[in-house]
């Protein structure tokens, strides 16, 4: 422990130059890592752009069949490089993403106490999945709520879509469904913090699935209610686990005589303090 701390006192006392060239290195490894990751993107483009245009051709499908022409298109000359180079972009800082987050935990850490450094180690692990799992259900959902939108195109009309208007709304939608599924870790998070207990998170029940009905509302390709539900439907589920976990740790901190700390105890300008062996 001892060590530890003057480990921590160590960074704490380094000079505003150490941390700036620590912060390049750690930069310049981050973004080596990316560059590689973007060539391997740029040799695997066929089959990425392939993975990435598979919920449209779905949709173009389906619009055929009822006589709709949707086509998917690029439509400037220098399209087709740009594109390329998007999406070696997207996979270079995807394939990557092991590298720079490994880097910015090395540059957080040397400042952080040993169980803060415990919180920061099973929130990582928690999340890629969290997040893998709903970007899995974004790749599921797009292919629904683009036959919905590409059913208003007017009979006798082309629905030309350009790739690049394509590609920001599949990442847009791909994005919130992976942060939505983070919403729960964030709410054990602040519980193990001292922040949130489990009793004032039951009282807010109704407040909780208004928010995430609403959330799922913005959120979704459409808005209408079945890709509506298959959104807020797995985030309520993770959100009632969350809780009960929450519940679970204050049951734990109270057989343990570390109830919630009033705060009353403290001035507004003095910080209270939170366990450490939480």
């Amino acid at each position: 422990m001892a060590v530890q701390e003057q480990g921590n006192e160590q960074h704490a006392a380094m000079p505003l130059t150490e941390h700036l060239r620590e912060l390049r290195s750690r930069l310049v490894k981050s973004g080596i890592a990316v560059v590689v990751g973007m060539v391997v993107g740029w040799i695997a483009y066929p089959t990425i752009f392939e993975l990435l245009s598979q919920p449209f051709e779905g949709a173009v499908e389906q619009a055929q069949k009822e006589g709709r022409d949707v086509t998917l298109a690029l439509t400037g000359v220098t399209d087709p490089f740009i594109l390329q180079l998007q999406v070696a972009a997207i996979a270079g800082i995807v394939l990557a993403s092991p590298v720079w987050l490994y880097q910015l935990w090395r540059f957080v850490t040397p400042g952080l106490h040993k169980h803060e450094k415990r919180w920061g180690i099973a929130f990582v692990a928690v999340a890629f999945p969290l997040f893998l799992a709903g970007t899995a259900l974004a790749y599921f959902v797009l292919p629904f709520g683009l036959e919905i939108l590409l059913g208003f195109t007017p009979e006798n009309v082309e629905n030309i879509v350009s790739v690049d208007r394509y590609l920001r709304f599949f990442i847009r939608t791909v994005i919130v469904f992976g942060v939505g599924f983070l919403t729960p870790l964030f709410i054990v998070t602040l519980n193990f913090a001292g922040i949130l207990t489990g009793k004032r998170l039951m009282s807010w029940w109704r407040w909780i699935i208004f928010v995430v009905f609403i959330f799922a509302a913005i959120a979704t390709p459409t808005g209408d209610p079945i890709n509506l539900v298959l959104l807020a439907g797995p985030i309520l589920m993770l959100v009632v686990i969350a809780v009960g976990i929450a519940l679970l740790n204050d049951r734990r901190r109270a057989r343990r005589g570390l109830g919630e700390p009033d705060y009353r105890e403290w001035d507004d300008d003095q910080a209270s303090p939170i366990d450490e062996n939480s």
